[in-house]
C-alpha cells in the first residue's frame, strides 16, 4: 500500500486506540521510515487543525534521544504523520510479564529521556503523554521518546476518566495536577517520568486502583511506597532522587535538565543520602518515606536547631540508638526534633564565698581576731618573715627580762 503516493507500508509495528503504526519505506528518498495513520478522529471536525500544528512543533525538534517528524498530511481521508524508524522495541510490558531493569540500566533510561524532555521544553512542548510505550530503545541501547506533536491530541485528561484503555495508557502516569483538571507542565512530564522509572525498577506503577477515581486520587494524596520496601536493592541517592519526581506540588520536582544531567554525572550510584535543592522537596505531609535501613548515613541528624538546650548525658546515650533504629517518617529529622524527657532537677550546690585577698585576710589585734589566729596564717603564707618576727620579739624580750634582773 503506497500513502500520499510516496510511502510504502509494509507492515504494522504497531496498533493502538486512536492509530496503527507502520513499516514502510520513503520511495522519494530511499529510507525506512515509520508512518503512523490516526484512526477515530471523523468525529471532531478541528481534529485536523490540532494535528496539523502539533506535527509542526515536533517537527522543529531535533534531538538524539527524540524521535524525529519527517512529514506529516491526509490520504485517504487519514491523518498520517511519518516519522523516524527506530529499530528496536518499546519498554511496554504486559501486567503479567512486567518488564524489571537493574539499576545501572534504569539510570541510563532516566538520563536518555530527561535529556530529551529537556530539548522540548526548551522549544516549550510538552509531551502530555510520557509513559512506557512511548519510550523506544534501539539496537545500541538509546533511549528515544516518540509521539511528540500528537500527545495533546490523543491524550484527553477528561478521557481518562471514561475510557479504560485511556486509563491503561495515561492514567497510570498521570500528574496530580491533571488530575484536577489543571494544564500540563514540564513538571507534569517529569512526574510521568518518575512513574515510568519507578516501574521500571518494582515492576509496577507507583499506583494500582480498581477504578479510574481511585487511581487519580492516589495520585493527588497518596505517597508512593519506597522501592526499597517492595525489595529492590537501590542506593539510597537514587531512591531519593526518584522520589523527588514524585513530588505531588509541580514546583518541587525538578527539572527535565537537571535529571539528565545528574543521572549522567553517576551520582545515584552514592549510598548517601543526596541533598535535593530546597525548591524540588515536596511539603513535610508529602516527603518521601525512606528507609532508615538503606542509608549510609542520615545526614538530617546535623541539621538540628542549634538553639535548643543540649540534653543530659544519660537521655542522650539513651536515645542515639532510637535514631539510629527508628522506623521511616514522612518528616526530616531537622525539622521535627524528636522530644525528649525534662531531665530531672539537680538540687544546685550553694558556692562558697568568694576568698579575700591576702591582703586583707590579716586581722588588727582589738579587732575581735584571734592572735593566735592571725600569727598561725602569717607562718603559713610567709614563713620566713614570721621566723624574723619571733626572733626579734623574743630577742626583745629577753632584753627585758635581763635588764629587770639585774637592776
Amino acid at each position: 500500500m503506497l500513502v500520499a503516493d510516496r510511502y510504502r507500508l509494509h507492515m504494522c509495528i504497531g496498533r493502538g486506540g486512536m492509530g496503527e503504526v507502520w513499516q514502510a519505506t520513503d520511495e522519494v528518498l530511499g529510507r525506512s521510515v515509520a508512518v503512523k495513520l490516526m484512526l477515530g478522529h471523523e468525529a471532531d471536525p478541528s481534529a485536523g487543525d490540532r494535528f496539523r500544528l502539533e506535527a509542526q512543533t515536533a517537527a522543529r525538534l531535533s534531538h538524539p534521544h527524540v524521535v524525529g517528524v519527517f512529514d506529516f498530511g491526509t490520504w485517504d481521508g487519514k491523518l498520517y504523520l511519518v516519522m523516524e524508524l527506530v529499530e528496536g522495541d518499546s519498554l511496554a510490558s504486559s501486567p503479567s510479564q512486567p518488564l524489571v531493569l537493574p539499576p545501572e540500566r534504569v539510570a541510563v533510561v532516566a538520563a536518555h529521556a530527561a535529556a530529551g524532555l529537556a530539548a522540548a521544553h526548551r522549544q516549550g512542548v510538552v509531551h502530555r503523554d510520557i509513559k512506557p510505550g512511548n519510550l523506544l530503545v534501539d539496537a545500541e541501547g538509546t533511549v528515544k521518546l516518540a509521539d511528540f506533536g500528537i500527545a495533546r491530541f490523543v491524550d484527553d485528561p477528561s478521557a481518562a476518566l471514561t475510557t479504560t484503555g485511556q486509563i491503561v495508557g495515561t492514567g497510570l502516569y498521570l500528574a496530580p495536577e491533571r488530575a484536577l483538571g489543571k494544564p500540563a507542565s514540564p513538571a507534569s512530564d517529569v512526574y510521568s517520568l518518575g512513574c515510568v522509572l519507578y516501574q521500571l525498577l518494582t515492576g509496577q506503577p507507583p499506583f494500582r486502583a480498581d477504578t479510574a477515581t481511585a487511581l487519580l486520587y492516589q495520585h493527588i494524596d497518596t505517597p508512593p511506597t519506597p522501592p526499597g520496601r517492595l525489595g529492590v536493592a537501590l542506593p539510597p541517592a537514587f531512591e531519593t532522587y526518584l522520589l523527588s519526581l514524585l513530588a505531588k506540588q509541580p514546583e518541587q520536582r525538578p527539572p527535565a535538565q537537571a535529571i539528565a544531567d545528574w543521572f549522567s554525572s553517576g551520582a545515584w550510584r552514592d549510598y548517601a543520602r543526596p541533598q535535593i535543592p530546597q525548591q524540588t522537596r515536596g511539603p513535610q505531609h508529602h516527603a518521601p518515606q525512606i528507609p532508615h535501613q538503606r542509608q549510609a548515613g542520615h545526614p538530617q541528624a546535623h541539621q538540628a536547631p542549634q538553639h535548643h538546650t543540649p540534653p543530659p548525658q544519660h537521655h542522650l546515650q539513651h536515645q542515639a540508638p532510637q535514631h539510629a533504629h527508628s522506623g521511616p517518617s514522612p518528616v526530616p529529622a531537622a525539622s521535627a526534633p524528636m522530644p525528649m524527657p525534662a531531665p530531672r532537677p539537680v538540687p544546685r550546690p550553694v558556692p562558697a564565698a568568694p576568698a579575700a585577698p591576702a591582703s586583707r585576710r590579716r586581722e588588727r589585734p582589738g579587732t575581735g581576731a584571734s592572735t593566735t589566729g592571725a600569727l598561725a596564717e602569717l607562718s603559713r603564707r610567709r614563713p620566713r618573715k614570721t621566723a624574723a618576727v619571733a626572733g626579734a620579739i623574743a630577742f626583745v624580750v629577753f632584753l627585758i627580762i635581763g635588764m629587770s634582773w639585774l637592776s
